[in-house]
């Protein structure tokens, strides 16, 4: 799988990686997407790289329930990604398909990939690897605090009831122009829950993420929230590395 990487330009602050992880329709991606342009920073969307993997299994009528198969279709791939502070373009095997992997059949079909330990492995490092050459950005998914970079500089874990999710998704999914039924999203987000909760259950450890409830609030509300957090995230770092400033300076 290729990994080709394009960056905006963009105004960088002191390199640092935010990890925001929860279940499909918590707020996350808009989140994110907001957070890394109130930042400057390049945003990253994981679950993009996922659907990306799912809608060339479409493509190719690869069987679903063939582990192997799809793996080797993620091996296949030829994933581009242009990671700027709003959003996170994607093509596909030299085609953009940033709208194309958001219908409901590509929601159907993600799971079956991403449950696939091989294909995970394949974008985890993929994954890794942009964290390295960006040195700075906000990413979201399932595992980014807890598998990608588990040493990320703050994490955040969204979460919000499965209602909410749904309704949140069907009108992002009616606005979009894809026909579906509340009910249908509903089933989907139930068996998406299943199948990922796992992923983030590491960040439930009390002290592992900064836990947010977005159920009640407007995204406006989380976002300020998100940069509280990362003003006092940021302070404490100025305040370490002052303290071993002056210790260092105290000991000659």
């Amino acid at each position: 799988m290729s990994d080709v990487l394009r960056q905006e330009e963009c105004e960088i602050m002191p390199p640092m990686i935010i990890t925001i992880d929860g279940p499909a329709g918590s707020g996350k991606s808009t989140a994110a997407r907001k957070l890394a342009a109130e930042l400057q920073i390049p945003y990253l969307d994981t679950g993009a790289m996922y659907r990306a993997v799912a809608l060339k299994a479409i493509h190719e009528s690869t069987p679903l329930s063939n582990p192997q198969a799809l793996a080797d279709a993620a091996r296949r791939a030829k994933i581009e990604l242009l990671c700027g502070p709003t959003h996170t373009r994607v093509t596909l095997d030299g085609t953009d398909v940033s709208e194309a992997i958001r219908t409901m059949e590509v929601n159907q079909a993600t799971p079956y990939v991403s449950r696939v330990p091989a294909v995970r492995q394949i974008l985890v490092e993929q994954q890794r690897r942009i964290g390295q050459q960006l040195g700075a950005l906000v990413t979201e998914g399932r595992d980014q605090g807890s598998v990608v970079f588990p040493n990320a500089d703050i994490k955040f874990l969204m979460e919000a009831s499965i209602e909410k999710r749904a309704e949140r998704r069907f009108h992002e999914m009616s606005a979009d122009g894809v026909e579906t039924t509340f009910e249908q999203v509903l089933e989907n987000l139930r068996t998406r829950d299943g199948n990922d909760q796992c992923q983030w259950a590491p960040l439930l450890v009390p002290g592992n993420a900064i836990r947010i409830d977005t159920t009640h609030q407007s995204i406006t509300e989380v976002v300020e929230l998100l940069m509280k957090h990362i003003e006092n995230a940021k302070n404490h770092r100025r305040n370490a590395s002052g303290s071993r400033t002056h210790s260092h300076l105290d000991s000659h």
